[in-house]
């Protein structure tokens, strides 16, 4: 088992994206974001292409400003180049670019919360400066990140949620920030794929989970995990009637490889799970089932830290990516929440009390 991640994890991602991996041969690869819970599988994964998969290496470079990433977010793989760098500051790379993963962002409300300003300017500005280096660079494919929250609340006659919803989401809201930031983010990549022809391509993430989420991350899986830990009652906020679903982050790695590799130009698809779609308190039943004991919870009023307006219902509708990249999620609910928590009981120290 390695730090952030399940070796096991990263051969499964490797081997359900075959022969593909095989583009990045030689390549050079821009990761930016890459200290945070996706970007160290990123990491990960293209360390192992090298190890095991690609006859010529493929070069990294990651970059990231260490904000919320903690301990973890220094760690990177032996032989790729780290850049120290926060991208609302241009950026100049003194080599050849072939694919842009633009990953930096701040994604958990608890941080967006604390960092509204960071957070909206580094998916547009930082954005903006990403693709202005991309277009000096004779780039194959350029990922950004967006969110499932540019969906907002969605209404109820379009969950699952397909990507042509437009939102409910209000500019003036607590969460503005970041859901505001991410669509304009999305904005930024097809103006410059429409004026520049730079090779944009969106990706939605719902809800991904796994081994590498630190205990400091203040979302539900890693405060449910901390408290089972510290054999403290699981807190859920609100009514806890709020829906989500959740997707592994084997899952949802080679989903968003398959974004960068094969997605349209200018285009954005949801990467998730769309079934099962569970409240907070099912959630808590499975883990119950997960770990084979009773566990108690309370539910409690959303803390001051935490951005209210939340979402009652977040689930996707991957046809598009079905159809078009041949996407297809493969762990269930239960079986991702065995391998998280038998990661977070070495991981997690117990000691997160929200």
């Amino acid at each position: 088992m390695a730090g952030h991640c399940l070796e096991t994890d990263i051969k499964e991602i490797a081997d359900r994206l075959g022969e593909e991996a095989r583009r990045f041969e030689g390549q050079t690869v821009l990761l930016c974001g890459g200290a945070g819970f996706l970007g160290r599988y990123f990491s990960s994964v293209f360390g192992y292409f090298n190890r095991a998969v690609l006859a010529s290496p493929c070069r990294l470079i990651v970059c990231d400003n260490l904000i919320t990433s903690g301990k973890l977010g220094a760690t990177q793989a032996d032989g790729f180049r780290f850049i120290p760098h926060d991208i609302i500051q241009p950026l100049q790379i003194d080599e050849r670019i072939d694919y842009i993963i633009q990953a930096a962002g701040i994604a958990s409300p608890y941080y967006y919360r604390k960092y509204p300003l960071e957070t909206l300017e580094v998916a547009t500005i930082g954005t903006k400066n990403i693709l202005t280096l991309a277009r000096q660079h004779p780039l194959k494919g350029f990922l950004f990140f967006s969110s499932s929250e540019i969906y907002g609340d969605p209404d109820p006659r379009h969950v699952p949620t397909p990507e042509s919803y437009r939102g409910n989401i209000s500019c003036l809201g607590p969460r503005a920030c970041y859901d505001e930031s991410k669509r304009l983010g999305e904005t930024l990549c097809t103006i410059f794929h429409q004026l520049y022809g730079v090779p944009t391509r969106m990706a939605r993430p719902f809800n991904v989970y796994g081994p590498g989420m630190q205990e400091a991350d203040y979302r539900v899986l890693p405060n449910f995990a901390s408290r089972i830990i510290g054999s403290k009652p699981l807190h859920i906020y609100g009514h806890g009637k709020q829906t989500r679903t959740f997707c592994y982050i084997t899952d949802a790695i080679a989903g968003f490889l398959r974004v960068l590799l094969h997605g349209g130009h200018g285009q954005a698809y949801n990467i998730g799970n769309p079934s099962p779609e569970v409240s907070m308190l099912d959630l808590a039943r499975i883990l119950e089932q997960v770990i084979g004991r009773p566990l108690p919870l309370e539910l409690i009023e959303y803390p001051d830290s935490y951005p209210a307006d939340e979402p009652q219902r977040r689930c996707p509708d991957i046809s598009k990516a079905v159809l078009q990249l041949g996407y297809k999620p493969q762990v269930s609910l239960q079986e991702g929440l065995s391998r998280f928590m038998g990661w977070a009981q070495q991981a997690y120290t117990g000691s997160q009390l929200s």
